[in-house]
């Protein structure tokens, strides 16, 4: 609930800022290299996809909201097997920006788990069940933007904050890392 709140006073004190900016609205997608910690795991790698928003608060100072289909979870140790963990993220990162086209980037990222699968050979499991529906973390990380185009690339690494594990004896969280490219539609400084 607190949460909520929180999302929700940030979203009214966010509304004069928006409209009074331009925002630049673009797409994203790259590679990720995720796993989940204090358990029998090993990095898993996959994707990410989705969109994002740009907008500059001052001339050094930006706001990107992204929302975006990422593929989690970790390779079983020892085996073949995976944990497929598929999240909706939604991360808001505060952004700095150096006037070569380089910015530094930081902030926090709600993920909403879609579906998670434990995958043996051709056998799937539905453990849905065994997992939290939210999870919190933090991103941190860099990206470069060229001005003329709107193309750019971004790394990021995300360190989950939550437990993700139902079971109460698991400490179970998501740690990842990044890259992507990115095209900013119409873009402006």
């Amino acid at each position: 609930m607190k949460l909520q709140l929180i999302g929700l006073l940030c979203a009214i004190m966010m509304t004069g800022t928006l409209s009074a900016q331009h925002v630049n609205i673009g797409v994203k997608g790259g590679l990720n290299v995720y796993n989940v910690t204090n358990g029998n795991f090993s990095p898993r790698n996959s994707v990410h996809l989705g969109l994002l928003g740009h907008l500059h608060l001052t001339e050094n100072i930006g706001l990107q909201p992204e929302i975006y289909y990422s593929a989690q979870g970790a390779k079983l140790a020892n085996s073949a097997n995976t944990l497929n963990l598929d999240y909706i993220n939604v991360p808001v990162l505060l952004q700095y920006f150096f006037s070569n086209g380089f910015r530094l980037q930081a902030g926090p990222q709600l993920g909403v788990l879609m579906s998670a699968n434990t995958v043996a050979g051709d056998t799937k499991v539905n453990v849905k069940n065994d997992y939290k529906s939210i999870d919190i973390g933090l991103g941190v990380g860099g990206g470069y933007v060229h001005t003329p185009s709107g193309f750019g690339v971004d790394a990021r690494y995300n360190l989950g904050l939550t437990n993700i594990s139902e079971n109460a004896s698991n400490d179970f969280r998501n740690r990842g890392f990044q890259l992507g490219v990115f095209y900013l539609f119409d873009h402006k400084n």
